[in-house]
């Protein structure tokens, strides 16, 4: 199966034929994302993207915003780079604490989170790259809520990857030092992701 890199304007539905079928697809989003999910610690969720995951964002944000065609070239802008390019993993990862002072102090404590991501694998570490569109912490140390990176691999690493069977993923922030281990279905679910 040949995986898609990028979005393009042809992808793009036309308004009236995407909210014809938005619940429908809704749903199916939902399945989706459940299957690339992982919890790791207490309060970090990783949303591993796709091309999926990405042209259905697109066509919410055109859908919630109805800016028209003007709109499509910014969201494809937004979003392209976070569809993986064939040698990478790309993840939207989400610090979630509903209590809004603990929060901002978790938060305070967390600067830089988003360059100490890591898969580990046969031998194998891939750091993570943090998205480059802006900064997610600020000068004063404070980590942004939502934070996307990208994991890049070698041909070597992605080989080993796709029958590795303890696949680690985490942090080596010295706040939040915690890692889990992917499913079996997981690592499958992500090897599809390369091309």
């Amino acid at each position: 199966m040949t995986r898609k890199h990028a979005i393009t304007e042809a992808d793009i539905l036309p308004p009236e034929i995407y909210a014809a079928t938005r619940a429908e697809r809704r749903r199916a989003m939902v399945a989706l994302k459940r299957g690339r999910r992982v919890a790791v610690g207490p309060f970090v969720t990783f949303f591993f993207e796709n091309y999926d995951t990405m042209w259905f964002q697109i066509h919410e944000m055109l859908h919630i915003e109805k800016g028209g065609p003007a709109q499509i070239a910014d969201e494809l802008a937004a979003y392209n780079p976070l569809v993986p390019n064939g040698t990478e993993l790309v993840a939207t990862f989400m610090i979630e604490i509903d209590d809004p002072d603990r929060r901002k102090a978790e938060l305070a404590r967390l600067g830089g989170i988003e360059e100490t991501a890591f898969l580990s694998f046969a031998g194998e570490t891939i750091a993570s790259q943090p998205e480059t569109d802006q900064d997610r912490t600020t000068a004063e140390g404070k980590a942004s809520s939502v934070q996307f990176v990208h994991f890049p691999f070698t041909a070597a690493a992605i080989a080993k990857f796709k029958t590795a069977n303890d696949i680690m993923l985490g942090f080596r922030h010295p706040n939040y030092p915690h890692m889990t281990t992917l499913t079996p279905a997981l690592r499958d679910t992500l090897a599809s992701d390369f091309a």
